[in-house]
């Protein structure tokens, strides 16, 4: 997810969430010709024991195959919010404290250079207040070293102390995995399918690691740019494909050049998640249950709460776009009264919005492809580009 936003009015959304308005091809045009590729656009609802698709329109990326609420797609940014339920995971087993330095898991010192005596923790992280931002690249080649990415000072806001500023970036993403991996001695994806994935039954994954069935990546939404350009996912064949950022001699073997704690962004912790829209509802259907069945009442209340409310300046609000924010998690007030938890998905020209009402006990995902990546986005809430 990047700082380009366009904001959109919530009467909008109230009115297509009660299904007061038009049909879903008065919002988004009618479908085209058997012959072109057209855009995946998908919306699926759900409360804590229902779920039902709203509209599903268009090729999964590829032509002659339409686009099914069951097709994994990578929806970016909300990778995010799935992370997190990992790292409560393991807070409630006790192996890691959103309050402790981080430094006694990672093995290795991450500090602000301005600030070197100021730990930073979990908590500080996860809530985008750890002072990393995104100066430096959050993709690291398979051979690269987190740890050397970190010690430059660009990949720091160096006017505030850890906990005093929220600038919303990628790069702690990477920390967060392998912050995770250090406390447990597991590489990332196959914790977050031990922790979540597999605890829910859902076939997901990050960067097509370990959760995912063998046939799964045959399903997947192939992400193209608006000319048709691939974005991301090409369209599967026998053929063997580097799925995550290879070395920086082309090399892809993860299993001998993998290093626990020294490179978390291998599978795209910020934003490699593949799943489908049916499965996310489910972790939709965790929200709405306070954290049921994986997370403790305690925990799951600390995710989803408020860690950092703009004040004016204490962070970098995007005009607007963020006004709170919990552990991985987006709060949104509609505007009309509406308290919303959730994220968005923004990357390869996919626009996504996963969305929880726990008051009302409603939610929802949608997103749309082939957008135009430079175009301004909003929440994914009342409309997708």
């Amino acid at each position: 997810m990047t700082g380009r936003f366009r904001h959109f009015g919530v009467a909008t959304l109230v009115g297509l969430f009660l299904g007061l308005t038009g049909s879903p091809e008065q919002a988004f045009g009618k479908q085209g010709s058997k012959n072109e590729i057209r855009p995946a656009k998908v919306m699926v609802d759900f409360t804590s024991s229902t779920i039902s698709t709203r509209f599903v329109q268009g090729n999964a990326g590829v032509k002659d195959r339409l686009v099914t609420i069951g097709d994994p797609v990578r929806v970016a940014s909300i990778s995010k919010l799935v992370v997190a339920l990992g790292v409560m995971r393991l807070v409630d087993q006790g192996k890691l404290d959103l309050d402790r330095d981080v430094n006694a898991y990672l093995g290795w010192s991450a500090r602000n250079p301005a600030f070197p005596d100021a730990p930073i923790t979990l908590r500080q992280i996860l809530s985008h207040r750890s002072g990393l931002r995104d100066m430096v690249d959050y993709i690291i080649p398979l051979d690269g070293n987190l740890q050397q990415v970190l010690a430059a000072n660009k990949a720091w806001d160096l006017r505030y102390p850890p906990g005093d500023y929220f600038n919303y970036a990628n790069i702690n993403s990477p920390l967060i995995a392998a912050i995770m991996e250090g406390a447990t001695g597991e590489r990332f994806d196959r914790l977050m399918a031990g922790l979540v994935l597999a605890p829910l039954k859902l076939d997901a994954c990050f960067n097509w690691g370990a959760g995912c069935s063998a046939k799964r990546r045959a399903k997947a939404v192939t992400l193209l740019r608006p000319n048709g350009d691939l974005a991301a996912d090409p369209a599967f064949s026998k053929k063997v494909i580097c799925n995550v950022a290879p070395a920086t001699d082309g090399n892809c073997n993860i299993d001998a050049l993998y290093r626990l704690r020294l490179n978390g962004s291998t599978f795209s912790p910020q934003g490699g998640l593949r799943i489908s829209a049916r499965d996310l509802a489910k972790i939709g259907q965790l929200l709405l249950k306070g954290g049921q069945p994986l997370l403790s009442k305690r925990s799951f209340e600390e995710m989803v709460g408020a860690s950092w409310t703009f004040d004016g300046s204490n962070g970098q609000d995007d005009h607007g776009y963020f006004k709170a924010y919990g552990l991985g998690v987006h709060l949104l007030d509609d505007g009309n009264g509406g308290q919303w938890i959730g994220h968005v998905g923004e990357a390869y020209s996919l626009r996504a919005g996963f969305w929880v009402n726990r008051k009302s006990g409603r939610g929802f995902f949608q997103y749309v492809n082939m957008i135009d990546e430079f175009a301004p986005v909003g929440h994914c809430f009342d409309s997708c580009p």
